[in-house]
């Protein structure tokens, strides 16, 4: 069990780090473009685009973290978890957040699945 739960929490920071990329290059293109068409401010659109793009840098920030912890946990199968529940829990409260505030988009999707997997994988572990 302890191997799959630690194979699972490499799925999720895999999942994250994926998604992080997509974030940065393809969601903020369509939400420069949809800004542009609104006729936004030039400096509007700079600045949230500096944000998007942290957003980008942060998701992928803790993609490689939950690897890191996850691919240390199958070698050694002992670290402390605590990160990956940090990561996994602000993950589905976004994710839970985002969809209520968006009338359930299941876009909102690839942050609560990862999240969620993050937080199974770092469940308890029995003593050996």
């Amino acid at each position: 069990m302890h191997r799959l739960r630690s194979i699972l929490g490499l799925v999720a920071g895999t999942l994250m780090i994926a998604s992080s990329g997509a974030h940065s290059f393809f969601g903020w293109k369509s939400q420069r473009q949809a800004l542009e068409a609104a006729n936004a401010p030039a400096d509007l659109i700079h600045v949230l685009g500096l944000g998007w793009q942290f957003g980008g840098a942060a998701m992928l920030a803790f993609g490689c973290m939950v690897l890191a912890l996850f691919l240390r946990d199958l070698r050694t199968a002992r670290v402390p978890v605590m990160p990956a529940v940090v990561i996994g829990t602000t993950y589905v409260a976004f994710g839970i957040g985002a969809m209520l505030v968006s009338q359930l988009d299941p876009f909102f999707l690839v942050f609560l699945v990862p999240g969620v997997l993050v937080l199974i994988a770092a469940l308890p572990r029995r003593a050996a």
